[in-house]
């Protein structure tokens, strides 16, 4: 059976500091089980997860606390990155013994370690983290002019109505080819950077812009020419200058795992003039791509064969792609792009991603490097590897997946304590850098509309329903006061609040393609969009919203209550998503309190505020500490 007071991993009593540490630091260990059962030996084991070796230390006895001996240990963390997994042996005089791991005591059986994230503290650009971000699909965001496809790579249309919903039937042979577009453009993001600025926006991440054949842009046709459809690179140039008057800065989508079968350097229909992989083995491109045979069956993402998957280990896509002094990578930082997101991160080599990030660092120190990883990044496994994403010359952060589950999962009637354990177990494992540079979101381009998630009661069994599904005015009323919540716990959690466009106007959908409408220009829901707005104003306006520490209040049942604290500031979100109203008596020995949201003041008695929670609600209390 478990016990915490033995070990607690998360607890300053057992181990301190808490969470992850950089190489080289010390670590406080105490194990602490009852005297009667007469343990007078305990042993740290420890294993290293990337040379395999094991660690075992004497934790010392040193003295008796009550009821409880505490054996205690000091570990130097390794002098380079590492994960090590550990747990306790204790031995008693008459040679017996017991281990302790994550699952309690073990007489037999699969030891559950413990970890322990061991970093190389490097410099992590704070922008990030501290700022808001914006997700644009650029093809749906803003069209000032209806293009003309003609002549482009793919075969394109247009859609002349901007509120049509865009296609999702497959074509005759079975496949989604993505080819209709509604023709958003850059210029047309220029043209709305002071909405996004009055919206708090600091951070624009825009899914891919590069020259393709479909209208998601991640079958990138050419990774040095905006697609003719958004712009030209001119355009490109522009807004990031105009949006850095703002303070906006610009994050681009880079799909390195693969391109697209019609790209110049595939060149599967021969769009192109240059001779492409498909067309000759004597192509420049030839060995970037894995034939089995040559030129019909081919390494493909997920088995999709309009997307060919590269050899990222091939020198020559290296240096295109990173170590060239015009590269891919170095050549868009150039022309004014502030940091990359890479898709699908757990298809790159590890060395690779540090590749690119030192290739960033050399070109613009102050970028930020993005991963797309759906669990928790420290322990993801792919292709039977440990990967090593966060341990210091990788990516500043990752998408932060588990954080949008487990939020959805709470305002749906969960437990706000599997809120808390989510997120709790993410914060001991990340580096502290990681876990305040996380992108935070309610819904991505890969995600159903985060309204239509919180509003419906069940999703339909067939795509065709899917397509036609709109919320119920009763449902929509309740996914908005759902939305709310979230929106309000994305603002004050630690990362970056990340909104996909159009969540804040109230757009409704299912998974791809429905996800992905025009936005609703002139038609947004004004006072959800007020909402998020005054939320970014509150979390610019308050450094402990951007980088203070978190401290858990309260999570039980509907209940979740968190604080931020840095410099003197307290910030408190208290949330009710139950149904039914909820009262509580909320510790509180600060001085009084006033909720930001309302205005509403609240004076603490015997170190204590009464709350009353109605229905869906929740409160931001401002404290300004003595």
């Amino acid at each position: 059976m478990r016990d915490p007071f033995v070990f607690d991993s998360r607890s300053e009593f057992c181990k301190k500091p808490f969470g992850a540490v950089p190489c080289g630091s010390e670590v406080m260990f105490h194990v602490r089980p009852l005297t009667r059962d007469g343990y007078s030996r305990c042993v740290l084991v420890a294993r290293r997860e990337f040379s395999g070796e094991e660690i075992q230390m004497e934790l010392l006895p040193e003295a008796v606390d009550g009821e409880r001996t505490r054996f205690t240990g000091v570990l130097t963390a390794p002098s380079e990155p590492e994960l090590l997994w550990y747990h306790f042996r204790l031995i008693r005089s008459d040679g017996s013994t017991a281990l302790l791991d994550q699952s309690g005591w073990q007489e037999t059986g699969e030891i559950q370690s413990w970890q322990l994230t061991v970093y190389e503290k490097t410099a992590t650009p704070l922008w990030f983290g501290g700022g808001v971000v914006y997700q644009i699909f650029p093809d749906r965001f803003c069209r000032l002019s209806l293009p003309d496809p003609t002549g482009l790579v793919g075969n394109r249309w247009v859609h002349e109505n901007w509120n049509d919903q865009p296609v999702w039937a497959p074509d005759p042979d079975g496949e989604v080819r993505n080819r209709d577009f509604f023709g958003g453009s850059l210029n047309g993001i220029t043209a709305k950077l002071d909405d996004l600025a009055a919206l708090g926006v600091t951070v624009l991440y825009l899914n891919p812009i590069f020259e393709s054949a479909s209208n998601h842009r991640y079958n990138t046709a050419d990774y040095l020419r905006i697609d003719p459809m958004l712009g030209t690179e001119e355009d490109f140039r522009r807004l990031c200058r105009e949006a850095k008057q703002r303070g906006i800065r610009v994050i681009l989508d880079g799909v390195f795992n693969h391109t697209g079968s019609q790209s110049r350097y595939f060149n599967a229909d021969g769009f192109y003039p240059g001779v492409g992989a498909a067309q000759s083995t004597d192509s420049p491109y030839f060995n970037w791509f894995s034939f089995h045979p040559w030129p019909t069956d081919y390494d493909a993402w997920w088995g999709i064969m309009t997307l060919p998957a590269v050899q990222e280990n091939e020198p020559d896509y290296r240096d295109f792609i990173i170590r060239g002094q015009d590269s891919v990578v170095r050549h868009w930082l150039r022309a004014g792009a502030s940091g990359w997101r890479l898709d699908v991160a757990d298809e790159l080599p590890d060395d690779f991603i540090a590749e690119i990030r030192t290739a960033m660092e050399e070109t613009a120190p102050d970028s930020f490097l993005l991963g797309e990883v759906w669990e928790d990044a420290t322990t993801k496994v792919a292709y039977s590897q440990r990967r090593r994403y966060l341990l210091g010359h990788e990516l500043h952060g990752v998408m932060n997946y588990p954080f949008r589950t487990a939020l959805i999962a709470y305002l749906r009637g969960g437990d706000a304590d599997d809120f808390r354990e989510t997120l709790e177990a993410l914060r001991e494992n990340y580096p502290p850098e990681a876990f305040l540079s996380l992108m935070n979101f309610l819904g991505t381009h890969d995600t159903p509309r985060i309204l239509t998630v919180l509003g419906a009661d069940n999703v339909p069994d067939n795509k065709a329903d899917r397509a036609a599904y709109r919320l119920s005015p009763a449902q929509r009323q309740i996914g908005l006061e759902r939305l709310r919540l979230a929106a309000l716990i994305l603002f004050t959690f630690p990362g970056a609040p990340t909104v996909y466009y159009g969540d804040e106007a109230a757009m409704e959908g299912w998974e791809d393609p429905f996800n992905r409408a025009g936005y609703p220009w002139e038609q947004e829901d004004t006072d959800l969009k007020a909402h998020f707005a005054e939320l970014a104003r509150f979390r610019r306006s308050f450094p402990a919203l951007q980088a203070g520490v978190l401290h858990w209040i309260w999570t039980s049942g509907p209940l979740l209550i968190f604080a931020r604290e840095l410099d003197g500031q307290l910030l408190t979100t208290v949330v009710n998503a139950a149904d039914v109203s909820q009262a509580l008596s909320l510790p509180w020995s600060a001085p009084p309190a006033r909720d930001l949201l309302t205005g509403q003041r609240f004076i603490p008695t015997d170190n204590a505020i009464p709350l009353t929670l109605p229905p869906r609600s929740g409160w931001l209390l401002q404290t300004d500490l003595p």
